[in-house]
């Protein structure tokens, strides 16, 4: 099959309560989430790197729901999204069942790194589960922010914002209380 066989992949770049988010597609499959990346430009500029053959366009249906599931997710809805297609292409098979576990816990609640990593049968993971996480190609739809490390800490997170957007989206989903300022 030659590449002009494939259907062709599209992306769109839309608003969230956490900033401008993207979502690339191929048919009726998401290829992959972009966390906001500080402008929709540079959210663009992002997804067009990962995913040099998609062309900014109308999202198809499947792909406006998950859209609109994304969106209302980061309003405080309490969606899952779990019905949203993925493509696994290419994610290694450790990788797919951290996702799979990642996938299933609920807005508003969290798991630690050792939790996966036991719900695996691999105690003593935890810190392959943070790579495998931190290479996710699907945030917010695989919630990677809802994983912790030991003890409830923040732990890492590789999107802009580091730990700051890990924390307000879990303060948006019920998950943490919204911390009082000083200000």
């Amino acid at each position: 099959m030659t590449a002009k066989e494939f259907p062709p992949q599209g992306f769109a770049v839309f608003d969230t309560a956490i900033g401008p988010c993207g979502l690339a597609w191929q048919t009726e499959v998401v290829l992959g989430v972009q966390l906001p990346e500080g402008s929709a430009e540079r959210t663009r500029s992002r997804l067009t790197t990962r995913f040099p053959d998609a062309v900014e366009s109308a999202p198809p249906e499947a792909m406006r729901s998950a859209i609109a599931g994304i969106v209302a997710l980061m309003n405080g809805e309490p969606r899952q999204l779990g019905d949203v297609e993925l493509d696994w292409t290419g994610v290694p098979d450790f990788h797919c069942r951290v996702y799979e576990i990642t996938r299933a816990i609920p807005p508003g609640k969290t798991l630690t790194y050792g939790d996966i990593a036991n719900r695996l049968g691999m105690p003593g993971s935890a810190q392959a589960v943070g790579q495998a996480l931190g290479r996710n190609p699907f945030p917010i739809i695989v919630p990677c922010h809802r994983v912790l490390a030991a003890g409830g800490k923040d732990g890492g997170f590789s999107a802009r914002g580091g730990v700051t957007t890990k924390r307000r989206m879990l303060v948006i989903e019920g998950a943490l209380a919204d911390e009082p300022t000083l200000f």
